[in-house]
C-alpha cells in the first residue's frame, strides 16, 4: 500500500465514521493540515506513530503480512 492509498483509506473510514478531520485532530492533538495531508497522499513524512494513532481512533490497526509476488490491480492499471 503506497501513501497515496492509504490516506484515501484514511479518509474513506473517517467519513464512514462521520467524523471531520477538526473533530479528529483536536481529538488526537494532531493538526487538521497534517490529517488532511495525509488523506490527500501529500503528507511523505507523517510519523508512523501519527499513523497509527488515526487508525486506532477509527477502529482499525496496522499490520504487516508478507507480499505477494504478484503484482496487485494498482500496479497492473499503473503500469509498475
Amino acid at each position: 500500500m503506497d501513501l497515496q492509498t492509504l490516506g484515501k483509506t484514511i479518509s474513506t473510514l473517517r467519513q464512514q465514521n462521520g467524523v471531520s478531520q477538526l473533530k479528529m485532530a483536536e481529538h488526537l492533538g494532531i493538526s487538521r493540515a497534517t490529517i488532511n495531508a495525509l488523506e490527500n497522499g501529500r503528507s511523505g513524512d507523517i510519523g508512523i506513530r501519527k499513523v497509527m494513532a488515526i487508525l486506532d481512533y477509527l477502529g482499525k490497526e496496522l499490520a504487516i503480512r508478507d507480499k505477494s509476488p504478484f503484482p496487485t490491480l494498482e500496479e497492473l492499471r499503473d503500469g509498475q
